[in-house]
């Protein structure tokens, strides 16, 4: 599935940095604002232990993981929405990603330069959340004057609907909140509020990137951020993505574990963020398993077996007839296929069912 964060911040703040150490594509990482002018795109590997211990018990021919697409996006300078910078292509850039990881620098350091002269991560996010909702509210107030009109003069009740759904918009906007902040309770209006494709409504996680010695606990700096998003909905990550960027370097895994150890951590931040993106986009993982391959698929949460089945080809969607479950626990803890089915660990589901996070399906249809 082909749905993308994007890696924005302002200039210098590691954005190039982290995405070098989570792709093999290498932006170029320079001291000096906008060096990412075209937008970078990795597809990046998910870490799951689940495909890992699969592999182990079935031995494949082949290995495919879950993947999540991560675009490295221009620095954004103040005055954005009005074209200041690289103005525009930013906004359209991140207006075609589907959720946003937000890169803040929480570090001192007096060799790279920041942009306004100082450190304040705090002061950094709310230009880039005033510069995002400046654009989105041109965006609404444009709508909102011809839905107002249509509402008035023709009694268009749908127009009506969605002039109320701008207006509420408009209302958070101007108070400095983002779209997200603001819920519909009616399928019509948080339909027509998706189909507005506001920058501010999508899903944002904060990555608080800070020198090694705050890579486990954070520091000054990352405190202000998690006070400052409190209201927002949205979490945090921490991440010392100079140190990442040393640990990708290390030519085996023995080295890198024994360096995270000594900085005391237990996974690689670079880890906790491919996966905190694949959340980020509501995104979960079935798998199929077997002698010829083992394979995480990656679909949308609350997608039905048929959906699901759709994910492999369109085929199995089309001429779907039932999917054969079976719980990632019980595959595990019995030892395998054969030991499920004999233990009436099998289900059978229909069209209605919900795949659930770790399932190991094989779906039946005719065509």
């Amino acid at each position: 599935m082909a749905l993308q964060c994007g890696i924005v911040g302002l200039p210098n703040v590691g954005k190039s940095t982290l995405f070098n150490c989570l792709s093999n594509a290498k932006a170029q990482s320079a001291n000096f604002p906008f060096c990412t002018i075209e937008p970078n795109v990795g597809v990046i590997t998910v870490p799951d232990d689940r495909l890992t211990r699969l592999v182990e018990m079935c031995e494949p021919r082949s290995v495919v993981p879950a993947t999540v697409e991560i675009v490295d996006i221009a620095g954004l300078v103040k005055g954005a929405s009005k074209g200041e910078g690289l103005g525009n292509k930013f906004l359209a850039n991140i207006r075609e990603t589907d959720a946003i990881l937000h890169v803040l620098r929480c570090f001192d350091d007096d060799n790279i330069t920041h942009v306004d002269g100082t450190v304040d991560p705090v002061r950094d996010k709310e230009i880039i959340d005033f510069e995002l909702q400046i654009k989105d509210l041109e965006t609404v107030d444009a709508r909102l004057a011809k839905c107002i009109k249509q509402a008035q003069t023709g009694g268009d009740k749908t127009a009506k609907l969605q002039a109320g759904v701008l207006q509420q918009l408009k209302e958070a906007l101007e108070a400095g909140k983002p779209a997200r902040s603001v819920v519909f309770e009616t399928p019509d209006e948080q339909k027509f509020a998706r189909e507005l494709f506001l920058l501010t409504s999508k899903p944002v996680l904060y990555v608080c990137n800070v020198d090694d010695t705050s890579a486990v606990d954070g520091n000054k700096y990352v405190e202000a951020v998690r006070k400052a998003v409190e209201n927002e909905g949205a979490d945090i990550l921490i991440v010392a993505a100079q140190t990442e960027s040393e640990i990708a370097e290390l030519d085996t895994w023995e080295e890198r574990k024994e360096f995270l150890a000594e900085i005391g951590l237990d996974e690689s931040g670079v880890s906790r963020l491919i996966r905190a993106a694949y959340h980020l986009l509501d995104l979960q993982t079935y798998f199929t398993a077997g002698p010829d391959e083992v394979r995480a698929w990656t679909f949308c949460r609350g997608y039905k077996a048929p959906q699901c089945a759709g994910i492999i080809h369109t085929d199995f969607e089309k001429g779907f007839i039932r999917a054969e479950v079976i719980k990632y626990d019980d595959y595990v803890t019995l030892g395998g296929e054969t030991a499920v089915k004999e233990a009436g660990k099998l289900s059978v589901e229909g069209k209605e069912y919900i795949v659930q996070d770790g399932d190991i399906m094989h779906f039946r249809f005719n065509v």
